[in-house]
């Protein structure tokens, strides 16, 4: 699953837009987010790393969504991953973290094995943004959880920030997922444009859309996170630049942010 920010999983140098528990985040909710973070990143390491079969992944995938009912069930961590499970039950506890959230999780990294090992890819554009519903705005749901805001507005804006975080995502890894056989570019796409080029500027402005229409949820977000956040929505639309200007180049090289790019995103993130 692709890196979220405050979203966003799919094996990809873990998570590196998720805020794990930064100093801008409140003191009080670290140990959850951490908690939260450390979840989803085990799983992603069971449905990516090394070279089980599918089969394998699916049934550590199984065991570990059974013990993350159990978790939330009897509140005991499990003895195989207790180093989740201790820390995650108590956030359970503590914050009455939805459960439907963490298994929507790992109902995605479970996609991911059997896509990769049938090679499969996705149709359009809609059965895309039906993966991101369960791998990256699942992610935004629990921490707007943690900060208590549950309006649907709110919850629409996250939905979209890390759908789009998680499509930018998408553009930026494509050196590196489609040899590992992961195919995240929705074929109504690859078959409507004549060029690599063309289609990404196509698929770049529909992240960029739904980024914009996320973005005003920075305004909600209380004290240093609401910052954080606006950290985190220009380094995604900064990223989408860069894809967006190197052509077909993210096919071999995967685009990054610089230290350099640091104090633009600042500046843009003052001007929100």
């Amino acid at each position: 699953m692709k890196s979220l920010a405050p979203p966003i999983a799919h094996g990809v140098a873990h998570y590196e837009n998720f805020p794990v528990a930064s100093w801008l985040c409140p003191a009080h909710l670290r140990p959850a987010i951490k908690a939260i973070y450390w979840f989803a990143r085990t799983a992603d390491d069971i449905a990516d790393e090394g070279d089980a079969p599918a089969s394998e992944r699916l049934a550590e995938l199984a065991a570990f969504g059974a013990d993350v009912r159990a978790c939330a069930d009897t509140g005991a961590a499990s003895t195989r991953w207790p180093q989740v499970f201790g820390p995650l039950a108590d956030a359970l506890q503590r914050f009455a973290l939805p459960l439907n959230l963490l298994t929507d999780l790992l109902s995605a990294f479970e996609q991911d094995v059997r896509q990769s090992d049938e090679a499969a890819g996705y149709p359009d554009r809609d059965a895309l943004l039906d993966y991101c519903s369960r791998s990256a705005n699942p992610v935004g749901r629990l921490l707007l959880h943690l900060y208590r805001i549950d309006d649907a507005a709110c919850l629409a804006q996250s939905d979209c920030i890390c759908s789009a975080l998680q499509l930018a995502n998408f553009w930026q890894d494509l050196s590196i997922d489609m040899p590992r056989g992961r195919f995240y570019l929705p074929e109504q796409d690859v078959q409507a444009f004549a060029s690599r080029g063309e289609m990404l500027a196509a698929l770049v402005a529909w992240a960029r859309t739904l980024m914009h229409q996320g973005a005003p949820l920075v305004h909600r977000i209380p004290g240093r996170a609401g910052w954080e956040l606006r950290l985190v929505v220009q380094g995604g639309l900064r990223i989408l630049e860069k894809i967006e200007a190197g052509g077909s180049g993210s096919f071999q090289v995967r685009p990054r942010l610089r230290t350099w790019d640091g104090p633009v995103l600042i500046w843009r993130a003052l001007w929100m």
